[in-house]
């Protein structure tokens, strides 16, 4: 395979499902090599397979990227098998339940500071080493959320409000040495956080999420993974410390302005990438979070 990737070597953490699938297997297309990075529940190995079946080079790693002997050994696995690193997706991350803040609970709070925070900043310093050698770049998942704040789920925002920060402050810190690092802010994503069946919210919440985008629907994870691959690229080679949303306009929305789109637009593109796992691997990691919290 030959793109905007060629030659470049990408870990994808939460590479699994939802929005990394889509990163994973639209990187994979454009060339690069991808570690595809996940826990043990995720469908770690079928994202794999599928980029394999492709033509496309592709690992998986399994493991708890929060703690710091696991995000060293990741980015050991991945410089030995492909020789070196030039791009880290920092997409994992955790969105266990909704509630009110004098309500919601504290081993919530703690599970998304490991998943949101810690994964963060742990891949982080064991990459920057090998990217300021390939003069390598770091996109991260921030979130709306991070920007506006999220009711019904405050400290989620706040998880995120620390990503956009400490991301412009590595991007700072580490242009002299060539290396650049970018946010992408999802909105709702057609993704298991957003559905009540597969997610935290209740019918209600759903039904406000997409209302308050103005172009009326939620995106998919191939549009944000788009985004990501332009930042990720040479393309980007002047775009640092900058933030992304790919929000459908939810940053800048006042109302419900979604009700307004008729329905012939509010159709999802069908996209490029065969995805298979988009509303996978959140169930799971909500399950086994609720689980502890009992």
């Amino acid at each position: 395979m030959s793109g905007r990737l060629t030659n470049k070597v990408a870990i994808v953490t939460g590479g699994g499902a939802g929005i990394g699938e889509a990163i994973s297997k639209k990187f994979a297309r454009e060339g690069a090599a991808v570690v595809v990075v996940g826990l043990d529940s995720d469908p770690v190995r079928e994202v794999v397979d599928e980029i394999l079946a492709e033509g496309g080079r592709a690992i998986g790693y399994l493991g708890d990227i929060s703690r710091e002997e696991t995000a060293k050994a990741c980015v050991k696995a991945a410089v030995e098998e492909f020789g070196k690193l030039d791009i880290l997706i920092n997409n994992a991350g955790a969105f266990p339940t909704v509630s009110t803040i004098d309500k919601y609970p504290t081993e919530a709070f703690e599970y998304m500071i490991k998943n949101n925070i810690y994964s963060n900043f742990m891949m982080t310093r064991a990459a920057i080493p090998h990217l300021q050698k390939s003069k390598g770049n770091i996109v991260s998942a921030g979130s709306e959320a991070g920007h506006m704040g999220e009711p019904q789920n405050t400290p989620y925002g706040g998880t995120k409000g620390f990503v956009h920060a400490f991301q412009r402050g590595v991007a700072v810190e580490q242009a002299k040495f060539g290396v650049r690092s970018n946010i992408v802010g999802p909105g709702p994503i057609d993704t298991a956080w957003t559905h009540k069946e597969t997610g935290p919210m209740n019918a209600k919440m759903e039904k406000l999420t997409v209302q308050g985008v103005p172009l009326g629907r939620r995106g998919t994870p191939e549009e944000v993974a788009n985004v990501y691959l332009f930042l990720a690229s040479d393309e980007a080679s002047y775009v640092t410390g900058a933030t992304y949303y790919v929000d459908g306009g939810v940053t800048i929305s006042k109302g419900p302005h979604g009700d307004e789109v008729p329905s012939h637009l509010k159709q999802e593109p069908t996209g490029e990438l065969n995805l298979k796992h988009s509303k996978d691997g959140n169930t799971k990691v909500r399950k086994e979070a609720l689980a502890s919290m009992s």
